[in-house]
């Protein structure tokens, strides 16, 4: 009974337990994100930087290694192709990802693939292709690997300590930390990469040039690169645009970005452009999608088909023009609005013992050649202490073909067999790995013949080791066996430049006709925010505007239908059109209403219009308080086809926008105050700002309770004794002018 009471008050307890747990669900406990962050997130985030992402100076990844260090383990640098199942099965043993991960890691390293300039595997069978997006590659089961020719500089020596080996994810296997590469592979092949909060993109070199480049840098630190190193090289051909002030900073910074074009040809027998390379940073499904966009929209009227042709034979895509098109200005038209021609950004962000570092190409190919020049030590060390061992064995060798009979009776009168070294040992001094040694040879091995075949290597292990030591001993000599592995390198494996180079000067680039018509016109705008733009020959037949109640013209300008407009409101923004975006009318109309035509926000309201046909001089903002601005028109001008640009003036200092006035050059402005001042001023005098938001400059100081309230242009008689009112220095108070001088009326 007491057992029993015991078990249902436990009973009740863990319940009363669980009631409590249910109660405080949902809790939120207050923690410190930079704990939550150093604990959580940057564990991760280094993983991806150290173990994934970025390349090292070997020129691979994490995976990449593992995956060509297994076939190399396989015996696929010779020998007949294996099924890419079996390649990845054997990688697991080092990569413990995804079968799919494993073999997609594959794919891009093929011959297949096309997306290495030099690719590292030998395929067989479907492996998609990098110039395509939906083009998918077979499954692992049906296509067949082995190493490329290359890859035997890749592991050369790799099992002479070269480099370091550590274990693989569970300890049961040595993996190396980074392959003995014999030539700088990180530039030779492309490769790309996303990280947390850093990236890696390094583009392709020629091989001959690479290699060439790093002995000039061996012999000479301060060589200059653009002598040897042309510019990048990519597997898929086309056409680089070559800067030399650009490509310079690549090579300095590791940081910039080129274009690349596609090439092409015209069949003039079917009236048709042939693309046959394209840009590495585009597909040619982005380049058709592009082109069937642009066709909808009516912005390529001369493609009359497209079709991808794309065979066994390589890439081609087809387009199909219409009769008497111009071939070749149809194609700087694809170039300038469809990928064919595409950007290709550099970011050297490589891995240099465990620390990413962005480099240019010089400092890339120094750590590279200290790198190497370990390795070849590692290597020369290795060999030298395997000499060392041998020539050990090798004196003691010699020393029992002074008396082969004595070590035969020696061993022979032996009682014990642990007792045969130590009275080997003791019967020819020699120590204990040689007597050993001596002890292991066979018996049919016992003659003067054999063992003075032996010891005649003597000499040439002495030799061997002076020139092994002097090698260590010698930097120069290090050098010099990198350079001829180098120049066996490029002339095993150096192919030609598949990308061709074309001079920026050189390159001709497509001027968009928008196909307006331009002619005079009078452009009117009036202050209530309504414009016109009336022919002069309509304007001469009818002059007199038709005007709002209370509405004035405030700006009157001759032009041509394709001048540029700004509009610019009371919220400190600029509308931008053009005097072709608006239907001809006449004086007797009232006119379009800017803000309604432009769809500016509620109520925003138009003030000032300035009209420009190749954005050239400068605008005058005149404020209340006797400041003005003097901007740059080209401050105003965008690339790209924005309609709106917020800031377009300063608004912040609270003292109202009076008057804008464009000027192609400088002359004299007036300035009239509300207290019947007037100052005349030459704008020479301020300085121009590309900051279309500055505060400008005093110009006229006013007395208290005065604002300015007109600005224009002097003419020469608008005041009698001009001088009087002209400013020597700026800010100035102007003069007053009495009544009887005054000629003009206020404009």
């Amino acid at each position: 009974m007491a057992k029993k009471k015991k078990e249902i008050t436990a009973s009740h307890k863990v319940s009363n337990q669980s009631k409590a747990y249910i109660e405080n669900a949902g809790v939120v406990l207050d923690q410190e994100i930079t704990s939550t962050l150093e604990k959580n997130y940057m564990p991760y985030a280094m993983s991806v930087i150290v173990s994934r992402a970025i390349p090292e100076i070997d020129g691979f990844k994490p995976s990449h290694r593992k995956l060509l260090y297994t076939m190399y383990k396989m015996g696929l640098l010779s020998g007949n192709k294996v099924k890419s199942a079996n390649v990845v099965g054997q990688t697991m043993k080092l990569n413990p990802h995804g079968d799919m991960a494993i073999y997609e890691t594959m794919v891009r390293m093929t011959r297949g693939n096309e997306a290495l300039l030099h690719p590292y595997v030998d395929s067989k069978g479907n492996f998609g292709k990098a110039f395509s997006r939906d083009m998918a590659f077979a499954a692992s089961r049906y296509t067949e690997v082995k190493l490329a020719p290359i890859c035997a500089e890749l592991f050369r020596d790799i099992d002479k300590d070269t480099v370091d080996f550590v274990d693989n994810y569970d300890n049961t296997m040595k993996e190396p930390s980074l392959l003995p590469v014999t030539f700088p592979s990180i530039l030779v092949n492309s490769n790309t990469g996303i990280a947390v909060g850093m990236a890696s993109s390094i583009c392709s070199f020629n091989l001959e040039e690479v290699c060439s480049t790093t002995i000039e840098l061996i012999r000479n630190p301060e060589h200059d690169l653009s002598l040897t190193l042309k510019a990048p090289d990519f597997s898929g051909g086309g056409q680089l645009i070559y800067d030399p002030e650009e490509m310079a900073r690549i090579y300095r910074t590791g940081r910039g970005s080129f274009k690349v074009r596609a090439r092409y040809h015209y069949d003039s027998k079917n009236n048709c452009l042939e693309v046959t390379e394209i840009p590495p940073s585009t597909t040619t499904e982005a380049i058709q999608d592009k082109v069937v966009e642009l066709i909808k929209a009516g912005k390529l009227k001369e493609v009359s088909d497209m079709r991808d042709e794309t065979d066994l034979s390589g890439l081609t895509l087809a387009f199909d023009l219409k009769r008497g098109t111009d071939p070749e200005a149809v194609m700087q038209k694809l170039f300038k609005f469809t990928p064919l021609e595409d950007s290709f950004s550099c970011n050297f962000n490589v891995l240099v013992a465990g620390t990413p570092r962005v480099m240019g190409v010089r400092e890339l190919l120094l750590e590279w050649i200290a790198f190497r020049s370990m390795s070849v030590k590692r290597r020369v060390f290795f060999d030298l202490t395997k000499k060392k061992e041998k020539l050990h064995l090798l004196k003691g060798l010699e020393k029992i073909l002074l008396d082969i009979d004595e070590a035969i009776r020696i061993v022979r009168e032996t009682k014990e067999e642990q007792e045969v070294v130590p009275n080997l040992m003791i019967g020819f001094g020699i120590d204990e790995i040689q007597a050993d040694y001596v002890a292991e040879i066979k018996l049919r091995h016992l003659n003067r013949e054999y063992i003075l075949k032996r010891t005649e290597e003597i000499a040439q292990l002495k030799k061997d080791i002076d020139e092994m030591e002097g090698i260590l001993d010698n930097e120069k000599k290090i050098k010099q066996i990198i350079i001829s592995e180098l120049k066996d390198v490029a002339k095993k494996y150096g192919q030609p430049r598949k990308t061709l180079l074309l001079y920026s000067e050189d390159v001709k680039r497509y001027e968009e006709d928008d196909g307006v018509e331009d002619y005079p016109v009078n452009l009117f705008f009036t202050r209530e925010g309504y414009f016109k733009k009336i022919t002069p020959q309509s304007y001469r037949m009818s002059s007199e505007q038709y005007l709002k109640d209370g509405d004035k013209v405030i700006s009157h300008v001759e032009s041509t239908n394709s001048v540029n407009l700004l509009f610019f409101t009371n919220c400190g923004q600029v509308y931008k059109a053009r005097a072709c975006d608006f239907e001809d009318t006449k004086a007797s109309a009232l006119g379009d209403f800017i803000p309604a035509k432009l769809g500016m926000d509620e109520g925003e309201n138009a003030k000032f219009m300035v009209a420009t046909s190749d954005y050239s001089g400068f605008l005058l903002f005149f404020f209340e308080n006797g400041k003005v601005s003097k901007v740059s028109l080209k401050a105003y001008e965008t690339k790209t086809n924005r309609k709106k640009l917020i800031n377009a003036y300063n608004t912040k200092a609270g003292s109202a926008l009076v008057e804008v006035a464009a000027l192609t050059e400088d002359r004299e402005m007036m300035m009239t105050a509300s207290g019947g001042r007037i100052l005349i001023f030459h704008t020479g005098a301020l300085a121009e700002k590309t900051t279309k938001d500055n505060q400008g400059v005093q110009v006229m100081t006013l007395k208290k309770g005065d604002v300015v309230e007109r600005a224009a242009e002097y003419q020469e008689g608008d005041l009698k004794d001009p001088h009087h009112y002209t400013a020597k220095n700026i800010p100035s108070r102007g003069g007053i002018p009495p009544m009887e001088n005054l000629i003009l009326d206020e404009k």
